[in-house]
C-alpha cells in the first residue's frame, strides 16, 4: 500500500476498527460502514485504492453480481481478483472491497449503474462492461433516457477504457456506439418495454429479425464479435467454445459472454476463461437450495420488471408450489407499479402463494391476471403451505434477504 497517503492510511485504519466493531456488535460484516468512515475521513481513497491496478467495472440495471462473479472466475485464470463478496456496489462498498485487497493487481468490481461515472473517474478502469438498461425504481434512479445520457458522456471521458457492450439493448448500444474502443456482444434482450423508441432521436426503434435501426438517427444494432451459438460461446478469431453453466436461464448465458469477453479484452485466454465461468454456482444466496421441513426451495432474486420476467423465465413448471414474496422498503422502492409490467398469466398447474410484506398488492395483480393462488405474508410460511417437493422461491431484494437470514436462523 506504498501509494496510500499518511490520510489515507489513517482512514483505512478508522475504517478497519469501523468493520470490526459491527461485526462485534452483530451488525453484519461491517464493510459498508467502514468504506463510509474511510471516504469521510479522506474522499480521495477510492482513487488511491485504484493505483497500479487493472479493474474491470461490470454495470447494468441487471445481472451486475452475477457477471461480476463470472468475469472474477474468468480473470482468476491470470491471478489473484480483488472483487466484492457481498455485492456492495455503491462508494462504500467498492471502497471496502479494494482495501480488502492490497497488492493485487487485477479487479473486478460491480458498479451501480448512477454511480458509474464517478467511479470510472476515480479508478480508470481498463475495462467496462455494460449490461443492460431498464427501468428500475423511479423514486432513486429516475427517468431511464437521462441515465443513458450520463453513462454515455461518462465513457467518453474514458477513450482509452475497452467497453464490452451488449449490442442486442438498444440503450447499452446508445451509451457505448460513440466509444472509440468497443467490444460488442450479442447477450441477448428480454425486455425491450423501455426501447421502443431511440435514445438518440424520440422516433421508433425497427426490429427486423435479431437486428434493429432507428428511423430518425443513424443508429443501428452493431455487428458482435462475440456471440451464442446453440450451446457454444463464439468470438474473435474463429474462437467457438462449449458454454456450460452451473446458472439457469438464457440471460445468465448472456452475462457469461461479456465476462469472458472483458477476461479476454484483459489478457485472459478464451477457453480458460469460458471454462471458468462454469464454475461459478451461488451469488450471495441466490439460485441456492434450501431444505425447509418436506420441500426443497430454490431462491431466485429479482427487482425490477424485466428482472422479474427474466426469474419467472426460470420456474421449473413441474414445481410443487411457487412462492412470490414482495415488500416495498426503501431498497426495493416503495412504489409497487411495476408488478402490472409483469406477465404473470402462465403458472397453470403450480400452487402459487403471494407472500411478503406488500402481499396483498400483490395478490391484487396475480387476481387481474387469472392466476390462482393463497395469501401467506410470511414467506417461510407460505414455503411450509405448498406440496411436499420442489418449491420455486421468487422475492424482490429485502424480502429475499429477510427469508435468508429467518432460514439461518432454523438451522
Amino acid at each position: 500500500m506504498a501509494d496510500i497517503s499518511v490520510r489515507g492510511r489513517l482512514a483505512l485504519r478508522a475504517a478497519a476498527a469501523a468493520s470490526w466493531a459491527s461485526q462485534k456488535a452483530g451488525r453484519g460484516k461491517g464493510s459498508m460502514i467502514g468504506g463510509l468512515i474511510a471516504l469521510k475521513i479522506d474522499p480521495s481513497i477510492m482513487t488511491q485504492l485504484g493505483r497500479g491496478r487493472r479493474t474491470v467495472l461490470i454495470t447494468g440495471t441487471n445481472g451486475k453480481s452475477t457477471t461480476t462473479r463470472m468475469a472474477t472466475a474468468a480473470l482468476g485464470t491470470l491471478g489473484e481478483v480483488a472483487t466484492q463478496a457481498d455485492g456492495a456496489n455503491m462508494d462504500a462498498g467498492i471502497v471496502a472491497a479494494l482495501s480488502l485487497h492490497p497488492g493485487v493487481a487485477l479487479a473486478a468490481i460491480e458498479v451501480d449503474e448512477l454511480h458509474l461515472p464517478h467511479v470510472s473517474n476515480a479508478l480508470n478502469p481498463a475495462a467496462v462492461v455494460l449490461l443492460n438498461l431498464s427501468r428500475d425504481q423511479l423514486d432513486r434512479v429516475g427517468e431511464i433516457n437521462m441515465i443513458e445520457r450520463k453513462l454515455r458522456a461518462g465513457l467518453l471521458r474514458h477513450p482509452d477504457t475497452i467497453v464490452i457492450a451488449n449490442c442486442d439493448d438498444v440503450l447499452v448500444a446508445s451509451i457505448a456506439y460513440d466509444h472509440p474502443n468497443v467490444v460488442w456482444v450479442s447477450a441477448g434482450s428480454g425486455w425491450a418495454v423501455d426501447a421502443t423508441s431511440c435514445p438518440r432521436s424520440g422516433e421508433p426503434i425497427v426490429w427486423e429479425g435479431e437486428n434493429w435501426r432507428s428511423t430518425g438517427a443513424d443508429f443501428h444494432r452493431p455487428q458482435p464479435v462475440w456471440w451464442l451459438e446453440g450451446e457454444d460461446l463464439c468470438g474473435p478469431d474463429g474462437f467457438r467454445a462449449p458454454l456450460h453453466l452451473a446458472l439457469p436461464g438464457r440471460a445468465n448465458r448472456g452475462n457469461a459472454a461479456q465476462a469472458v469477453a472483458a477476461a479476454v479484452a484483459m489478457g485472459a485466454e478464451p477457453a480458460k476463461a469460458t471454462d471458468a465461468t462454469g464454475t461459478v454456482r451461488e451469488i450471495a444466496g441466490r439460485y441456492r437450495t434450501v431444505t425447509v421441513g418436506e420441500h426443497d426451495a430454490r431462491l431466485l432474486l429479482a427487482k425490477n420488471p424485466a428482472g422479474w420476467q427474466e426469474a419467472l423465465s426460470m420456474i421449473e413448471p413441474s414445481s410443487a408450489g411457487l412462492v412470490i414474496a414482495v415488500n416495498g422498503q426503501v431498497p426495493d422502492g416503495e412504489d409497487l407499479s411495476w408488478l402490472w409490467d409483469v406477465r404473470f398469466e402462465h403458472f397453470e398447474g403450480v400452487q402459487v402463494v403471494a407472500s411478503g410484506e406488500r402481499a396483498t398488492d400483490l395478490a391484487v395483480r396475480l387476481t387481474y391476471a387469472g392466476v390462482e393462488h393463497t395469501l401467506v405474508p410470511d414467506p417461510v410460511r407460505a414455503i411450509a403451505s405448498c406440496p411436499a417437493g420442489h418449491v420455486e422461491v421468487l422475492a424482490n431484494y429485502t424480502a429475499f434477504r429477510d427469508l435468508n437470514r429467518d432460514l439461518e436462523a432454523r438451522r
